[in-house]
């Protein structure tokens, strides 16, 4: 069985009596057709919409949340798209996220030998180097 979500808009000119029962047409939709309602969410309640459909500007939003057959969401969008209280509806299939990614080998830190000083010697060698690049070069200017 797959998991969907579906959302529709039931217009806010129904009764609350009559809104709650096409609440529970639906979700006795689902289950009569062997999906199984993990959640109904009415919290979203009336919301202006976007745009003026049939002239109307508000809509009450229902959300559900359930598991079905591959069959159920063509039956479910036939039937919502018969009743005129139902102004829109959009029924989306829920897939799991997988990485591909593998996950990344755990490297041992690196294991710092005691630091050891360098010589005088070594230092100054370099330094001494410098010293007479840097006396040529006014040497040339001069000229």
């Amino acid at each position: 069985m797959n998991r969907y979500e579906m959302i529709y808009i039931i217009d806010t000119d129904l009764e609350e009596t009559a809104r709650k029962e096409l609440i529970e047409k639906v979700s006795a939709l689902i289950e009569s057709n062997g999906g199984e309602i993990e959640k109904v969410d009415e919290t979203w309640g009336k919301r202006r919409l976007a745009y003026a459909i049939d002239y109307k500007t508000e809509g009450w939003y229902v959300l559900v949340t359930f598991k079905a057959p591959a069959e159920l969401p063509r039956e479910l969008e036939r039937n919502l798209q018969i009743n005129e209280s139902v102004l829109r509806y959009l029924v989306v299939k829920l897939v799991e996220k997988r990485s591909a990614v593998k996950p990344r080998a755990v490297k041992p830190a690196p294991v710092e030998a005691p630091a050891e000083e360098p010589a005088p010697a070594e230092e100054a060698a370099p330094a001494e180097e410098a010293a007479p690049a840097e006396e040529a070069a006014p040497a040339a200017e001069e000229e």
